[in-house]
């Protein structure tokens, strides 16, 4: 049975654990040829390296997407490889402890800011010329939860995820005639290494995030990827400009 993905050439920044690395390994499995990326070298060719020892195609690039000069050569390495980009999904992001508005230091704005917001533009900048010479493609970033609704535990954070969601929408409305399709993924919280660490070591602690899901629980790393690989597919082909909420019902209401 042919893949979903068979014949197609996908980018996938933040590759080197979490959802980045889910959905690197959820693309291979459906015949994409990965471009996989992340400033951690040694990481991120290890998640080609897995794909490349289970049959797939993967190369990684070492890269820190608020670099522009880095994002360039990236896709220029990418083209030089396989020829055509036809899918992106620009998912690397940081996220720290923020606390009151007032008193996080400007460099940390600079560094969330500089890499969720400047470098998913940065990296849709550089994807779309590529897709554009070749007729179609289709992106998408990674948002959050956070920015569907306000986070008071790191207002900096939800800030850059509110401006990937509008930035993907306007984006969409632009480049959608040329066959351009650009969507979001918006997951609540889920079990990444940090988190299944956090867990481990505090349980108290992944209590109180799943107890903020109806459903009860925090999302696996696979089930983003899928909605990813939905979203990134010809099977979404009707899809432009969405924001898809992946959060087991966290924001359709008050809960508790």
């Amino acid at each position: 049975m042919a893949g979903r993905l068979d014949g197609k050439v996908a980018l996938i920044t933040g590759a080197s654990s979490g959802i980045g690395k889910a959905t690197a390994f959820a693309f291979a499995r459906e015949g994409a040829a990965v471009v996989v990326t992340a400033r951690r070298e040694a990481e991120t060719e290890e998640t080609a390296r897995l794909i490349r020892d289970a049959g797939g195609r993967a190369i990684s690039v070492a890269t820190d997407v608020s670099s522009e000069p880095q994002v360039q050569s990236l896709i220029e390495t990418a083209l030089r490889t396989y020829g055509r980009l036809d899918i992106a999904v620009n998912n690397a992001g940081i996220f720290g402890a923020e606390g009151p508005v007032h008193a996080v230091p400007a460099e940390y704005w600079d560094a969330i800011v500089g890499t969720n917001l400047k470098g998913t533009w940065l990296c849709m900048k550089h994807e779309l010329p590529a897709m554009l010479a070749q007729g179609g493609g289709s992106i998408v970033n990674m948002a959050s939860t956070a920015g569907v609704a306000g986070w008071a535990d790191a207002p900096l954070y939800a800030t850059t995820k509110f401006g990937v969601i509008g930035l993907t929408k306007s984006a969409a409305l632009q480049y959608a005639p040329a066959g351009i399709r650009i969507n979001a993924v918006c997951p609540a919280f889920t079990m990444i290494e940090s988190v299944d660490s956090l867990v481990t070591q505090a349980p108290a602690a992944g209590e109180r995030l799943a107890g903020t899901i109806p459903l009860g629980r925090i999302a696996t790393m696979e089930e983003v990827a899928e909605a990813t690989l939905w979203l990134a597919s010809d099977a979404a082909s009707f899809c432009v400009g969405h924001a898809l909420v992946l959060d087991g019902g966290q924001t359709i209401g008050l809960w508790k």
